[in-house]
């Protein structure tokens, strides 16, 4: 009997650990573009309950599409229905972006939405492409 439980005991760990390595794994973004900005090979994990805030962390390559327009371009994440945070890249260039983003009142983070735009200036609204909603 003891043994049985043992090894029920071993299995269960196993799982939780199987879990909480999944869950710590990258998964792929989709490009994300609109007029003159593309944001691309984009991965995002969720990180555990007590690991680095049980943030999403999101990483990618954002990229100026339009050389030409004079416009610099940006990607927007927000989380638990917090404000936008915003990552700036830079113009005529593709550069590498990527944060950790948390809700500091909870343990971990579940809810995400992350978009790429253009800075058309003070006077035009910004573009910006459609909003991917991740879930843990």
């Amino acid at each position: 009997m003891r043994k049985l439980a043992v090894g029920a005991l071993a299995a269960g760990l196993f799982a939780m650990g199987a879990g909480t390595a999944f869950a710590a794994s990258w998964h792929d973004i989709p490009t994300l573009s609109t007029g003159g900005a593309k944001f691309h090979h984009g991965q995002y994990k969720w990180h555990p309950a007590g690991v680095n805030h049980g943030a999403f962390e999101w990483k990618g390559q954002l990229q100026d599409a339009d050389h030409g327009d004079g416009h610099n371009v940006y990607v927007q994440v927000k989380v638990e229905g917090y404000d936008w945070n915003r990552y700036n890249g830079q113009q005529k260039k593709t550069v590498p972006v990527g944060a950790s983003n948390w809700a500091p009142p909870q343990r971990y983070t579940d809810d995400a939405y992350i978009r790429v735009c253009r800075d058309k200036g003070s006077f035009n609204p910004d573009n910006c492409s459609t909003t991917k909603h991740y879930q843990r």
